[in-house]
């Protein structure tokens, strides 16, 4: 007799035990009662009916997946190999569980399947500097396909785009062409900056010669200043002018 009444009373545990369930505040469970869904529950404390009533729990938090490197072959036929991280959440715990077998399998090959031809259609450089117009675009497509799904697609992103060898050869090649070319610009564009300066000097001298004088102390005062054992002082030929004049007028009398 006791021992029917122990088993009697485990049984009444186990049976309550599967009619009590608790769910967080981020999970909801889908009631399926003998086989038909009679909508969702949660959070909180959840009553089943034991034996005729099953729960299917779906969390509500953003999920972080991982999309595995694929080949992808740019519409300038060059061969990359490109991986991407994608943030989902659960908005409709019903349609996640009655609409897909797996929405987490699911979602994962959507994203593949749009990272290749998504990428596909676009060229190498846009795919290298137009990153943010790229993870955008493959952003709508894939919430596209899994709205009906009852799950929103946050954010995709393109984490990394690995290059043939001969490929990134041929870049840093680019770049450094790049790198001298905008040298010689810089380097033409003080020289004319410079030539301009020089002219606008050679003009002023020209209308005041009394200016290159100056600049001639200016040169003496700058020797001066040095640690030389020898210096030298030109003289201008301007100083010799009136001895010029009056050895010409001497010679005329």
């Amino acid at each position: 007799m006791s021992y029917s009444l122990i088993t009697v009373v485990i049984l009444a545990i186990l049976i309550l035990s599967s009619a009590i369930k608790v769910l967080r505040e981020y999970e909801r469970g889908v009631i399926f009662r003998l086989g038909r869904c009679v909508g969702q529950r949660g959070p909180g404390l959840i009553l089943l009916i034991p034996i005729v009533d099953k729960m299917v729990k779906v969390p509500l938090r953003t999920v972080t997946m991982d999309v595995p490197p694929q080949d992808v072959i740019t519409r300038d036929n060059v061969s990359v190999k490109v991986n991407a991280v994608i943030y989902f959440r659960v908005l409709d715990a019903t349609r996640a569980v009655l609409e897909v077998e797996n929405y987490l399998y699911a979602t994962s090959q959507i994203a593949q399947t749009t990272l290749r031809s998504t990428l596909g259609e676009a060229e190498l450089d846009d795919l290298l500097s137009q990153r943010d117009k790229i993870n955008q675009e493959l952003q709508q497509v894939i919430d596209k396909h899994t709205e009906p799904w009852g799950i929103k697609v946050a954010t995709v992103a393109v984490k990394n785009v690995d290059l043939p060898q001969e490929m990134q050869r041929a870049i840093a090649r680019q770049a450094e062409a790049e790198r001298e070319r905008r040298a010689k610009v810089i380097n033409a564009e003080g020289e004319f900056q410079a030539s301009v300066k020089l002219s606008e000097a050679a003009a002023i001298i020209a209308r005041e010669p009394i200016a290159l004088q100056l600049r001639y102390l200016q040169t003496l005062a700058e020797i001066a200043t040095e640690n030389n054992s020898t210096t030298l002082f030109p003289l201008p030929i301007d100083l010799f002018r009136p001895f010029r004049e009056k050895a010409a007028e001497s010679k005329k009398s």
